[in-house]
């Protein structure tokens, strides 16, 4: 069990509540488009796997995106604490994470991360051909994101991109094509992550630039980055505006996001560039609750609403 917790703690594991809800969205319109396409049979009995002449049931398919979702994250979160284990050390706010603090040894976390690759490609296989073909590239994101603070301020930005994957790639999963609507959901999730990475990355501004490390704050100062990040959150709101628009959303989707939109403006209103003593919460707690109650009013609206018609 202390095991399981240090693996926990290392991943972060309740920062999944910022991408699963997403995840299960974009699973969600897949399956809305697949009646459209197909009627109500294939969804009560079985779901094409990809392009291949096999058949998956959904709720393996379900629980395969599942696997998929938490097995990326642990992967890039955990290669994340391996490759900065160095930096970890030195930063006083990070020197008691589990590599540094030596609860976890570094050739153990990278194991973990070996197991969670294989894993996510495992699951991916078993949603359709597609996913799998595709699978080594979001590796190469999600994995590839903790080099990026050595050499680009952009770092930000493609952590958005990797959580950015859930969406689309679940929609993926589901219907084995692309689509605009999880495409554009995607796009939001990027500049929301980014937008809130880029706040949270203002605790770390002196260290970070004593360290020669790249990141928004050192390039722009934690004032220009805050406004930065509200333009990153505006660009948020309006994706999903389109989204909306696009794929014929019902009420219970704009309800939820206006408390979407409520929650970015609350969290900017709580962190001030000379203030961080509330960043948690508005990292945490804010972004915890706007995807979780946004998620979930889009879903109700998809099976409770739309599904009817």
């Amino acid at each position: 069990m202390s095991s399981f917790k240090n693996f926990a703690s290392l991943v972060k594991f309740s920062h999944t509540i910022f991408a699963l809800p997403f995840a299960l969205l974009g699973f969600a319109i897949g399956v809305y488009h697949q009646v459209l396409l197909y009627g109500w049979a294939s969804i009560e009995t079985r779901f094409f796997l990809g392009q291949t002449t096999g058949k998956i049931s959904l709720p393996v398919k379900l629980l395969a995106v599942l696997v998929c979702m938490v097995t990326a994250r642990n992967a890039a979160m955990a290669f994340n604490r391996y490759i900065d284990r160095k930096f970890d050390a030195k930063n006083p706010r990070t020197s008691v994470r589990e590599i540094p603090a030596g609860i976890i040894q570094p050739r153990t976390a990278l194991t973990f991360v070996i197991i969670n690759c294989v894993l996510f490609m495992a699951a991916s296989y078993v949603n359709n051909t597609l996913c799998f073909y595709l699978s080594p590239i979001a590796l190469l994101v999600i994995l590839g994101y903790s080099y990026t603070k050595r050499f680009t301020a952009l770092c930000h930005l493609i952590l958005g991109l990797g959580l950015a994957l859930a969406p689309v790639g679940a929609y993926v999963a589901v219907i084995g094509h692309f689509n605009w609507v999880p495409i554009l959901l995607g796009a939001a999730v990027l500049f929301w992550v980014s937008g809130f990475d880029m706040m949270y990355a203002m605790q770390d501004t002196e260290f970070d630039a004593s360290q020669k490390l790249y990141s928004i704050p050192v390039l722009l100062g934690n004032a220009h980055t805050l406004v930065l990040s509200e333009f990153f959150h505006l660009a948020t709101a309006l994706l999903l505006v389109a989204v909306g628009m696009l794929g014929d959303f019902s009420y219970l989707y704009w309800v939820g996001m206006l408390g979407f939109g409520a929650m970015l403006i609350y969290q900017h209103k709580i962190v001030s560039a000379t203030n961080l003593s509330k960043i948690n919460i508005a990292f945490m707690t804010a972004n915890g609750i706007a995807s979780v109650v946004f998620g979930v009013l889009a879903m109700v609206d998809i099976f409770w609403l739309k599904m009817q018609y």
